[in-house]
């Protein structure tokens, strides 16, 4: 079959011929219609992600075929019985096991989900780990409700644009913030109260302004900027961190925390639970996870290239037959 292999870290991916093997008992081999970039892929090929094993097939989304139906994948293996965190053989597809970016992809049962039927087959394969990671950011660590000012960092990124999808599904009055004043309009047009480039001087107090303050914060970057968006931060508010693209939090004075009564959430992926009780809610409220663009597998790379970017606003699909 016909897959994008990473060979080796700080190299790019290749469009090649890999065979897989036939699937254990207990999983199925799906075919692959559609799967969806991350981050994670990204990391992975820079090397700056633990126990990379090369060489390997990214990739943890996809919508594909099993007996004729449609299905998508939760790309989370083995998170175990607690709620609270994963287990310790906890995994997600795409390194260690081979994933998505491929023709085929062997996935455990318990993993194979019927598509919700509403969206099409890339909007499919655009859902699963960015969607799960924002049900469990916003709703079950943060649990915001619709009297809530929710504050999403980095629109126009996979998690933070789903998330903002489901708080507005919540009813909730939402802020974002971006380098980009396009995806700033953007998100205002899809139901944003207001945002701020956070290249601009002051953006933290011109944030905190138009908010008012807010009760919820998702943020996926930390960095220098995460003091600003502490500041931003009512008394009693929920901060739910799921990535540090920015790097390290310099800078931050502990009294805001304490006085404030703020409390943070580290979070990433999500439970199994969380899984099916996230499709539910995208069904329920028929909400469309955002393609930014649908590139051929076999042009792969160039995926990879635009997100380094920082360019998209959604997520890169690929078509795993072309």
């Amino acid at each position: 079959m016909k897959a994008l292999l990473l060979k080796e870290t700080l190299s790019k991916v290749i469009y090649t011929d890999v065979s897989i093997a036939s699937p254990p008992e207990g999983w199925s081999q799906i075919e692959l219609m559609y799967s969806a970039l991350n981050h994670r892929d990204v990391w992975i090929t820079r090397g700056l992600y633990p126990g990379i094993k090369t060489p390997c097939i990214l990739g943890s989304d996809g919508c594909g075929l099993m007996d004729g139906k449609r299905v998508l994948l939760n790309p989370g293996v083995g998170w175990g019985i607690r709620e609270e965190y994963p287990s310790i053989v906890y995994t997600i597809l795409g390194m260690p096991t081979h994933g998505t970016f491929a023709q085929r992809v062997n996935v455990p049962d318990d993993n194979i989900f019927f598509a919700p039927r509403h969206l099409s087959d890339e909007e499919v394969a655009a859902l699963p780990l960015c969607g799960l990671t924002a049900y469990r950011a916003l709703i079950s660590k943060c649990k915001t409700t619709e009297n809530d000012k929710v504050l999403i960092s980095g629109i126009g990124g996979g998690v933070a644009l789903v998330a903002f999808q489901f708080a507005i599904a919540l009813g909730c009055q939402v802020y974002v913030t971006s380098g980009s004043d396009d995806k700033i309009e953007t998100a205002i047009s899809m139901g944003a109260k207001g945002g701020v480039n956070y290249t601009i001087s002051d953006w933290g107090k011109e944030l905190k302004r138009i908010s008012g303050g807010v009760d919820v914060l998702i943020d996926g970057a930390a960095g220098e900027g995460f003091p600003h968006l502490i500041e931003c931060c009512r008394a009693g508010a929920r901060i739910a961190i799921y990535g540090g693209t920015a790097g390290r939090i310099n800078n931050l004075k502990p009294q805001i925390l304490f006085w404030k009564q703020l409390t943070i959430h580290g979070t990433s992926m999500g439970s199994d639970n969380e899984f099916s009780d996230m499709l539910s809610f995208v069904e329920s409220h028929s909400i469309h996870p955002v393609v930014d663009e649908v590139i051929p597998l076999s042009e792969g790379w160039k995926g990879f290239e635009k997100m380094e970017s920082g360019k998209q606003f959604g997520k890169i699909v690929f078509d795993n037959n072309a």
